[in-house]
This record gives C-alpha cells, structure tokens and sequence, in this order.
C-alpha cells in the first residue's frame, strides 16, 4: 500500500512538472512572439517613412488661380506667378515634379488636411494661423489696403462709411474687417460684399455696382498698373501681415525639405529676380544675409553631418 502510495504521487508530481514546464514555456514563446512583432511594426514604420523621403517624385501646390501677380492663367493658358515660379524652382532642385493644382479658396482647408494637395503657396497669410497649419518662414511683407475709383470720392477710410465694400470669401481682407480691431470701421459700411476671385470684384467695381475692394496690396498694385487709368489706391492701409507656405499641421519633414530649397533660391539669387519679374521687390522679406536664411544653412548642415555620421556607422557595422 506504501508502495502504490509512493508511486501515485510520484506520478502526480511528474504531471504537475510537466503542466508548469509547458506553460511557462507558452508564456516565453508569448512573449517573443509579441517582441517580434513589435520589432517588425516598428522596422516597417521606419521603412515607410524613410520611403516617403526618397520616393518622393511629385509635390502638389494648391493655388487660387485668379490671385496675380501670386497664381493666374496668362494669356497662353498656363498657371503662372511669383509664388508657383518659385514652387517650381523648388521642384528642379529636388528632382520634383511640380503639380499645380487650382483650388476654390474656401475649400483650401480640406483639400489640404485629405492630401490632395501638399501644400498652400499662394500669398497666403501667416498671421493669426500659426496654430492651424505648419508654416514655413515668412517671405513676404503684404500689407491690406482699400482700392476705389478715381472719382468715387472716397479718400480715408472714415469715407467707406454708408459704402458697398468687396472682398474675397476666406481672404486674409475679410479676416481683418471681420476682427475686433476693425468692427467700428466694417459697421460703419453700407454692405461688406463677398466675392469669389478679385477679378469679379474689379468687373463690379468697374461698373458701380460696389464703391471700394479691401485686398492685397501685392495683388491690388497688379490689377490697378494692368487694368491702366480709373482706379486709385488709398494711402492708409487696414493692417500689416506676412505669407508663408502653408503645410499640413504636423508635416515638418515637407516644410524643413521645401524650406531648404528656398533659402538656396534666396542666396543664389533667383528669389530676388523673380520678386523683380512679378513686381514685388519691394515687398519680400527674405535676403541672403537674413536670420531665416542662416537658421536654414545651419538646420542643411547639422543634416549632412548627420547623414555622414550614419554612413560611417553604416561602413564600420560592414567592417564588422
């Protein structure tokens, strides 16, 4: 009886080991498994990001196609202007393929945040945004001003008083007549009347059906000289402000590529001729000795450096 005793519990104590033996073996292959995986998600991630920088082969600019000297249709059908030029210098440096892409003002939000456009480079407005989308340096100096008739008799602002004013839907120009700091001004007004594009704005200028346009000055200094005699700018502006490039909220890997490349474009000399050829030099901001341009050299180089620390931690894991 001791016997068969002795033997049951041996065999109970056999199992027992066995049981706790294979689960802890489970657990361990468990956790290796998990450790796996998250080692593969996280390679994979580092691929697809590293994939994102070098395969990148296009960028994608959304414009308003009726804002010149900035983004417009020329006479030959082709989008042309100071800001998409310049995209597009960007683009040679980088062995990009420019992609211009006209959007509806209003809806220049959605277009960005889906991805069907990179960015938002059209003498877009910094000031005020900085917290809705990743900027780039500002470029320009814009300023937003009241443009009339000759004859209108309006020659302050204090005139536009019982006055049909236009201004562009979503523009930085209704922002500001919008504000706090303009409400007397903009309650003061006959009717603030908004349009889709400043060309449409100028037809109803033109014909009296509205007495005055807030916009900006870079774009009110082109219609006023390429639609000749009739029309006048009035000496006190609304407010001051700067553009910049707008990127989605989050992108700075884009903005520091894109940001790059314009400050080579700045100390080379192709911002400030382009700024000539548009009209606008005396409304840029960017020089080769500015702060924005050294901040960027600096950020060029800590990147070179960079990636040769990684080439030769690269060539000593070969020698190994």
């Amino acid at each position: 009886m001791k016997k068969l005793t002795a033997l049951l519990l041996t065999a109970c104590l056999a199992v027992g080991l066995t049981a706790c033996s294979g689960s802890s073996a489970d657990t361990e292959s468990t956790d290796s498994q998990e450790t796996e995986a998250a080692e593969e998600t996280a390679d994979a991630e580092e691929t697809a990001s590293a994939e994102t920088t070098e395969e990148r082969t296009t960028f994608t600019v959304g414009f308003d196609a009726e804002y010149p000297p900035y983004g417009y249709m020329d006479e030959n059908g082709e989008y042309v202007g100071f800001d998409l030029d310049l995209a597009q210098a960007v683009c040679d440096l980088r062995g990009w393929e420019l992609i211009k892409t006209p959007i509806n003002w209003d809806t220049k939000d959605m277009e960005l945040n889906s991805g069907n456009i990179d960015c938002i480079w059209n003498g877009f407005t910094m000031n005020g945004r900085e917290g809705e989308y990743t900027f780039s340096v500002p470029y320009v100096d814009n300023r937003q001003v009241i443009v009339t008739a000759e004859d209108s008799g309006i020659n302050t602002l204090e005139d536009l008083a019982g006055r049909i004013v236009g201004v562009q839907t979503a523009s930085a120009a209704l922002d500001v007549l919008q504000s706090e700091d303009y409400a007397d001004l903009t309650s003061s007004f006959g009717t603030l009347q908004e349009f889709g594009d400043y060309n449409n704005a100028f037809v109803e200028l033109q014909a009296g059906a509205i007495d005055a346009i807030a916009m900006d000055i870079g774009v009110a200094q082109y219609q006023l000289e390429s639609r000749g005699e009739g029309f006048k700018m009035l000496e006190e502006p609304l407010n001051s402000e700067q553009y910049a490039i707008a990127f989605k909220l989050g992108n700075e890997e884009l903005k520091d590529q894109v940001e790059e490349s314009l400050m080579e474009l700045v100390n080379n000399g192709t911002f400030q001729s382009l700024a000539e050829e548009y009209g606008i030099e005396e409304f840029i901001c960017l020089t080769p000795d500015s702060d924005a341009s050294a901040e960027a050299e600096d950020a060029a180089a800590e990147d070179t450096a960079a990636e040769g620390t990684e080439d030769t931690a690269e060539a000593a894991e070969t020698e190994e």
